[in-house]
């Protein structure tokens, strides 16, 4: 497909996430780094325990990047698994701010049959860009009081009537206003499926249409779905109002890549055929670029660069390393984290090169490393009681302890796994409380990786 001139660049934002955001996620805890107004790590602050060095270290980091004058310098954790390292970075990208792009990948990603390693990684790049646009655009915005579509007879045929105009009653605090659009504008309140009492708001210059939400006026009446509720707009009916999007570079890609077809069957046909994984084209992304670049000279727009982690950054070739060398040097260049749990190592896709964490020395030079370290069982019983209360489940105090030894004994990640399972064992047999003798049993039915492999060691025997 030949990319789009710049002037025909989509820079609207893609559709809001269906997903629900109270979902209880495996770092749902982590709020932030936990540090001090001096910049210390405190024992345990924003669901942290732990691993004062490391936070640390990533608050002095956090400062020079918040300076924006510090972008292409990747930084390098290292430690033994389930230390903190997904955490970290997950709460570095939190203290720079929740509208920052926060992209997560493991290195395995870039092996696809479909897409091409470095692909892959561009994309994950451009995925922890952020772009702020800001528009000041000219809208009607009101509750809607009145909806009448006007017809008259289709010129183009003799039968059936065709929409001329639509009347549309909007009142806000200060006043109401007649509109008479047009019969575009009446397909696009459709497809929003406006109805009378709800708070919507029209673009002057484009006619499109957003529902915000029902008025609360109605807000005593019984529905069965759940419908948000927002108050009157207050001022004129007709006003000028600033709008900010958020999107990213990945989303503006993904908009000017896809085709744009028609609605007839054939096009709709095609377009569900060619699912799957397509790669974007240097060229169409370098007019994307032009038109970004344009957009923050007129301060249009303000570039937000994220934070990409890249997991198991010992499981990349060479290939991908280069590549990684070469995006770093871009003036358009996320916060990168890299992450591995390996000494020396090969570096895959060589047969004989070896480098501390299966890194390149050309890329480790470019590198801030920061080290992890593992929990004793005091910070392990504290992230049980954290995980506890996020997840709102009751363990008795000694059953606990007893998930503290086996972290101790195994690993964190082992007691974390054994605490929903042994709420289930204990809402089985009746109790509302987790106790000791569930988490016995939970031990006699799963093993920990030493026990497993005690067992397999035996066999062998």
């Amino acid at each position: 497909m030949s990319a789009p001139g710049p002037s025909t660049i989509i820079t609207q934002p893609p559709p809001p996430s269906t997903l629900r955001e109270s979902r209880i996620a495996t770092h749902s805890h982590i709020k932030g780094l936990g540090l001090a107004d001096d910049g210390t790590a405190m024992e345990s602050s924003q669901g942290f325990v732990g691993q004062r060095v490391a936070r640390e270290a990533l608050g002095l980091h956090l400062a020079l990047l918040k300076t924006g004058k510090y972008s292409g310098r990747s930084l390098l954790l290292v430690g033994p698994p389930g230390t903190g390292k997904t955490a970290l970075a997950l709460a570095l990208s939190q203290e720079l701010g929740t509208k920052v792009p926060f992209c997560a990948m493991v290195g395995s990603e870039v092996y696809s049959g479909e897409v091409k390693k470095t692909e892959v990684l561009a994309s994950c790049f451009r995925r922890a860009i952020g772009l702020r646009i800001k528009e000041t655009k000219e809208v009607y915005e009101g509750e809607v009081t009145e909806l009448t579509p006007s017809e008259a007879e289709n010129p183009l045929s003799g039968y059936g009537k065709t929409i001329s105009h639509v009347i549309v009653g909007l009142k806000t605090v200060k006043g109401t206003k007649q509109l008479r659009l047009d019969p575009s504008v009446y397909e696009a309140i459709q497809k929003e499926r406006v109805v009378i009492g709800d708070v919507i708001y029209i673009e002057a210059n484009t006619g499109a249409v957003k529902r915000v939400g029902r008025s609360d006026a109605y807000a005593s009446e019984y529905d069965l779905e759940a419908e948000e509720y927002v108050p009157l707009p207050k001022g004129d009916v007709h006003k000028r109002k600033e709008l900010v999007q958020d999107v990213t570079l990945h989303d503006l890609d993904m908009a000017n890549a896809r085709p744009q077809g028609g609605q007839d069957i054939m096009s709709v046909m095609g377009q569900l055929i060619k699912g799957g994984r397509t790669e974007i084209t240097d060229k169409l992304r370098r007019e994307i670029n032009k038109v970004v670049d344009r957009y923050i000279e007129q301060g249009v727009a303000e570039l937000i660069p994220g934070v990409l982690f890249i997991d198991e950054v010992h499981m990349l070739d060479m290939e991908c390393f280069t590549y990684l060398n070469r995006a770093l040097e871009s003036p358009l260049s996320p916060y990168v984290v890299l992450a591995s749990n390996r000494g020396l190592t090969t570096i895959r896709g060589t047969e004989d090169i070896i480098s501390p964490h299966g890194i390149p020395v050309d890329l480790l030079d470019r590198c801030m490393i920061v080290k992890t370290v593992s929990y004793n069982r005091e910070e392990i019983r504290r992230v049980l009681e954290i995980r506890i209360r996020v997840e709102n489940l009751s363990v008795k105090p000694e059953a606990l302890d007893k998930l503290a030894d086996e972290g101790e004994k195994s690993s964190l990640r082992y007691a974390l796994q054994l605490l929903t399972p042994a709420s289930i064992l204990a809402k089985t047999m009746g109790r509302t409380e987790v106790g000791l003798e569930d988490v016995g049993e939970l031990g006699e039915l799963f093993l920990d990786t030493k026990r497993s492999a005690g067992v397999l060691r035996g066999m062998e025997g």
